[in-house]
């Protein structure tokens, strides 16, 4: 699995600039490992998605200490398609996630707590 740093110096080689410049950018892609440190990781933020929010988080443009300006979704892009080859949407992470019993047995709260929801009072005469 590729290191931020590695990352960085693949973004350097490609629009200049330093390793710093960089490193903030892949290593918030990154950051994930911290949940799992395998592969799975990247489902968090290896998509369309995860490049759009790095754009939120950082703006729009980042500005290297050479002065070009370059789009921060083009390390996004770069980072991911270094990772897995291409640029996957969010809905195909999900399709790979097996499902298990325990992720959709939530408690059914709503007419505990809506009185809108609640039985109605049936009055005894």
């Amino acid at each position: 699995m590729a290191h931020p740093y590695h990352h960085a110096l693949s973004s350097v080689k490609k629009w200049g600039g330093t390793v710093d410049d960089f490193m903030a950018v892949h290593a918030w892609f990154d950051q994930s490992k911290e949940i799992t440190a395998d592969f799975r990781h990247r489902a968090l933020r290896h998509h369309a998605e995860g490049i759009f929010m790095a754009e939120t988080i950082f703006g729009q443009t980042l500005t290297l200490s050479t002065g070009r300006i370059i789009p921060t979704r083009w390390i996004g892009e770069q980072h991911v398609k270094e990772d897995l080859g291409f640029i996957p949407s969010f809905a195909e992470w999900v399709k790979a996630i097996r499902p298990e019993p325990w992720m959709g047995r939530a408690a059914q709260i709503e007419a505990l707590v809506d009185p809108h929801l609640a039985s109605p009072v049936v009055e005894v005469t």
